[in-house]
Parts: C-alpha cells; structure tokens; sequence
C-alpha cells in the first residue's frame, strides 16, 4: 500500500485541511477590517490579526508536520492535535451533492445539519468509518494457525484518528489489509499440489515477515519453527525495503543506513543472526547494490562493525 502520509487515499487530505486554515485566516482579516470599520482601534486590531494569522500558520504547519508521518506522534503532540482540531469554521454549501453514491450511504448514518453549519476544523465523522464488506475475510484464523487480529472496519478515514497514528503513516485497519496479504498468500499456495519437493513454498512465501522472537506476522513463528529459506528471504525482503528507490511514502536508504539498521533488528532478535553475518560476509548485499541501487546510494560499510563475534 503506497500511502505515503498519514490523510492520503486516493490524493493527499491535507489540502482540504489547507483551505480550512485559509478560511480561518480570512475570516481573522474580515473580523479585523469589520472592527476598524466600526470605529474600533486600527493598531490593537492589527495587532491582534497578526498574531492569530502566526498563530494559525503555525498550528498548520504542525499539522502538515504529523501528517508525513516522519516522527513518532508522542501524546503530548496528540494532544496539541486535538487542540488544534476544537477550532471551528463555518461551512455553507451542502456536502452531500456531487458525491458517489457509496459516500452518501455512509453520511446517511447521522441526519443532515441545516445550513450553515459550525464544523471542527479537523474531526472524525461517521461516514469516515468504512464497513467491512468482503465475505471472503474471515473474522477467525486461529485454526490456520494465523495471529492477526482483524479490525472492526474495513477503513477509518477520520483526520483526526489517521493524524494522531503513532509511528509511521498507516492505521491499523491499513495496516491489517497489508498483512493480510500474506494470510491469503498462504492460503492459496496451500491450496495447490506441489510435488514434493516443493510443498515448503506456502511457508517460504507466507514466512518472510516472522520474526526469530515470535513477534512477527501472520502466525507468530519463532526461528526454530520457519524453514531456512524462510529466514533468508525475510533478510532479503527487509534489504530490498530499505533500499528501495520507488516507494513513494519513503525515500531510499544509503547502503550503510541500511545495515545499519538491520543490525539493529539481529540485535533485537527479529532477524536470523547467523544469515545476516553471512550476507554481509558473501558481498551479498554489495553485489545486489551494485546492480541494482542508484550509484549515490552506494557509500562505505565497514561491516566488522556488525558481524558477530
């Protein structure tokens, strides 16, 4: 799933939060001018407008800050956001014209409010909650082996809830549909007759995101539980991650950042430590860099620095 901020699906939210804050600055200058109009103090009013104007054009870029995504969303930031969300404006045409038809179910849920109306300037609303709709996703895989728990929407689009996520820029009915897909690898590659020799493929394929404490997904494997391919392919599918120049909700690692990082997951026991000093000892990871990472991605390892040993 290329979402690369907090409010983006199908385009970036974040613009129409942007207009809001712009009609909140409009406003403050209509106030102003409206207050010096009536006689009132032209250098108080000024004064005033200009601190609600800084004031508004920090508290979005705030806003725009959290929506990337790039920093851990601690709760004091949380509520901040919640303070800033409490603003209100004021909205006067009607949100229930030129929209499709499965979005106007959804507003459906509470009854229309009679213009104009007072808005919070970031909120979560009814119709942000997706229905989970797909029969084919069952609410229990425990008896598969599986350990994902499912979410009780298929989305939740609220500005507020998507903005307040704590790492990274996925919810986690997101983040569900994302492992999801392993689920179904698995079951579907269990479904076909593979000849012997081959019939470890479901668990190769399905096992890449396991992790060797047994916190990883979809079943909570633990290393002496997944083959030896499946602990090599995790390895590789972390280093193309990291290093990938094509994903638009991040941008590509260096090849020391990258190992970097990856030491820090055999340290925390997520990674098979053996595997990974034997990438590094190969010159595997070099010789994937060199083919296929951009030329400036490529920088000095020293990785004695992150053998065992």
């Amino acid at each position: 799933m290329d979402k690369s901020t907090k409010l983006e699906t199908i385009y970036d939210r974040i613009h129409e939060v942007r207009m809001r804050f712009e009609v909140l600055k409009r406003d403050a200058e209509v106030r102003c001018w409206q207050t010096i109009a009536d006689g009132g103090d032209r250098e108080s009013a000024l004064r005033e407008l200009s601190v609600e104007l800084q004031t508004l054009n920090e508290e979005f870029d705030f806003v725009a800050t959290c929506n990337q995504g790039v920093e851990d969303t601690a709760p004091q930031r949380v509520e901040r956001l919640r303070a800033i969300a409490a603003r209100t404006w004021q909205r006067t045409l009607d949100d229930r014209i030129g929209i499709s038809w499965e979005e106007r179910n959804r507003k459906q849920r509470s009854p229309a409010a009679e213009l104009p109306v007072t808005e919070k300037l970031l909120d979560d609303k009814p119709e942000h909650l997706v229905e989970r709709e797909d029969s084919s996703e069952s609410p229990d895989l425990t008896d598969r082996g599986f350990h994902i728990e499912m979410p009780e929407y298929a989305y939740n689009r609220g500005e507020l809830y998507n903005l307040s996520i704590e790492r990274g820029t996925l919810s986690s009915e997101e983040r569900f549909r994302i492992n999801d897909h392993i689920v179904q690898t698995i079951l579907m590659l269990e479904e076909l007759p593979f000849p012997r020799h081959l019939r470890d493929v479901p668990g190769i394929a399905g096992g890449h995101h396991e992790k060797m404490d047994g916190t990883g997904y979809p079943k909570g494997l633990r290393r002496d539980d997944m083959p030896l391919t499946a602990r090599m392919m995790a390895i590789a599918d972390i280093f193309e991650a990291l290093t990938a120049s094509d994903r638009p909700y991040k941008s590509p690692k260096k090849l020391s950042e990258a190992i970097r990082i990856m030491s820090h997951m055999k340290k925390d026991n997520h990674i098979d430590p053996e595997l990974f000093d034997l990438f590094l000892e190969s010159g595997v990871y070099l010789a994937y860099a060199k083919e296929f990472l951009d030329p400036e991605q490529i920088d000095e390892v020293d990785i004695t620095a992150y053998r065992s040993g």
